[in-house]
C-alpha cells in the first residue's frame, strides 16, 4: 500500500501550516513512505555512502565538510542514515537523528547488514536533544529543513550544538523549483507560481488534515536564517547537472537540470 493510500490522501491545499502539524505530518509520511522510498531510491543514496543530492554530488568529491576524523558529527533528518555510515567508515563519530520511527528502524537493519551501526536519535530538528557545543561538525542532505514550519529555529538549534568553529552544511530543494510543478518532463519548464509565495505545499486526508508538508523559503530567507542564527555563510553550491547522468529523480532530470540548478547547499560555520 502506497504513503498515499495509507494515509487516505485527498487533495493538495495551499494554506498556512504551524510547527505541531507540520511536524505530525512529517512523521506520519516518512513513516508510512520509508520501505517504498528506499525501494525506489535505495541505489541512489546506497547503503554507506554520502551522496548530497540527486545530481549525483559525493561527499567523497566535494569535501564540503572537511576532515571528519576523529570528529563528533550530527546528521540531521538522516532517514535511513547511508551518510552518517559513510561518516563512520571515514573515522568521524557520526549521531544519526530523524523524526520517523520507521526510517530509523531501516537504519538500524541496514546498520546490521552493513556491519556499520551508527548512534540513532528519534527526535524533530527543531528542539535537538543534545546539550550545547557537543559537535564538531553538523550536516543534512535534504533532511528535515524543507520540511519544518520554523527552519530559523533549525539554525539555531544547530548553532547551540556546535562548538565554536564548528561546521553546518545542509542541502535543499534549490528555492527557484518552487515556482515549477514537480514535474521531470516539459511541463516542468513552465512557471506555475510565484517563486515569492511561501504558503506551503500540503497534501490533506479527507477531513482536511494534513499529512504531507513542504515549506519555500526564498534564497534570501535561507541566507537571513543562517545568519540570524548567528552562523557564517561560507559558500553557496548549486552543483550542476553532470554529463552523461540520465537518472531521473523525482523532479529531477536531465532535461531540467541542464537549464537550472535543482539543489542548493548551504556551507556555514560557528564562529
Amino acid at each position: 500500500m502506497s504513503a498515499e493510500d495509507e494515509l487516505g490522501t485527498a487533495a493538495v491545499a495551499r494554506r498556512a501550516v504551524d510547527e505541531a502539524e507540520s511536524q505530525r505530518a512529517s512523521r506520519l509520511w516518512w513513516d508510512a513512505d520509508a520501505a517504498d522510498y528506499l525501494a525506489e531510491h535505495g541505489r541512489d543514496i546506497g547503503d554507506s555512502d554520502f551522496v548530497w543530492c540527486p545530481e549525483g554530488l559525493r561527499e567523497a568529491d566535494a569535501g564540503l565538510l572537511g576532515d571528519v576524523a576523529g570528529r563528533r558529527v550530527l546528521e540531521v533528518g538522516a532517514g535511513s542514515a547511508p551518510c552518517a555510515r559513510w561518516l563512520a567508515g571515514h573515522g568521524a563519530r557520526p549521531v544519526a537523528l530523524d523524526l520517523s520511527g520507521a526510517m530509523l528502524r531501516h537504519a538500524a537493519a541496514l546498520g546490521v547488514s552493513t556491519g556499520v551501526p551508527v548512534p540513532l536519535v528519534q527526535a524533530g530538528a527543531e528542539r535537538l536533544p543534545f546539550g550545547d557545543g557537543v559537535f564538531d561538525v553538523a550536516c543534512s542532505a535534504f533532511g528535515a529543513v524543507p520540511f519544518v514550519a520554523d527552519p530559523r529555529r533549525v539554525m539555531r538549534e544547530v548553532f547551540r550544538v556546535l562548538r565554536p568553529g564548528g561546521r553546518w552544511v545542509f542541502a535543499v530543494n534549490h528555492p527557484m523549483r518552487w515556482m515549477f510543478s514537480d514535474d521531470p518532463g516539459p511541463d516542468g519548464l513552465v512557471v506555475q507560481q510565484s517563486y515569492f509565495d511561501r504558503t506551503p505545499y500540503v497534501e490533506v486526508d479527507g477531513s482536511g488534515a494534513a499529512v504531507y508538508v513542504e515549506h519555500h523559503r526564498t534564497m534570501g530567507d535561507r541566507i537571513r536564517d543562517i545568519v540570524a542564527a548567528g552562523l557564517v555563510l561560507d559558500d553557496v553550491v548549486e552543483p550542476e547537472w553532470p554529463e552523461g547522468h540520465e537518472r531521473i529523480w523525482g523532479q529531477w532530470s536531465p532535461l531540467r537540470g541542464a537549464l537550472f540548478p535543482g539543489t542548493a547547499i548551504f556551507v556555514c560555520h560557528r564562529p
